[in-house]
């Protein structure tokens, strides 16, 4: 989905550490609770659109959503990953 060759210049707009594709089962979850209505983006915004993917930040606590193929890398489009309960 995304060139190796780009993910490996790719950085969280936040802290600047690297980011890594999500799994599949981790893409899952999210989509499943936004079908539930029950995930929201960093300002409060309910997600709508299921994911196609996601980058994850190394400390794994937050995700940037992959939308019809393209990552969306904006600070308050960011998903805090603890929704999931992990």
């Amino acid at each position: 989905m995304i060139a190796p060759r780009l993910l490996n210049i790719l950085v969280c707009p936040e802290t600047h550490t690297r980011l890594e594709l999500a799994d599949d089962a981790l893409v899952e979850q999210l989509n499943t609770a936004i079908q539930a209505g029950r995930l929201v983006n960093r300002v409060g915004h309910t997600v709508a659109v299921p994911l196609d993917g996601g980058l994850v930040r190394e400390d794994r606590e937050v995700l940037y959503p992959i939308v019809d193929g393209i990552p969306v890398m904006l600070i308050d489009e960011a998903i805090l990953l603890d929704q999931l309960g992990h």
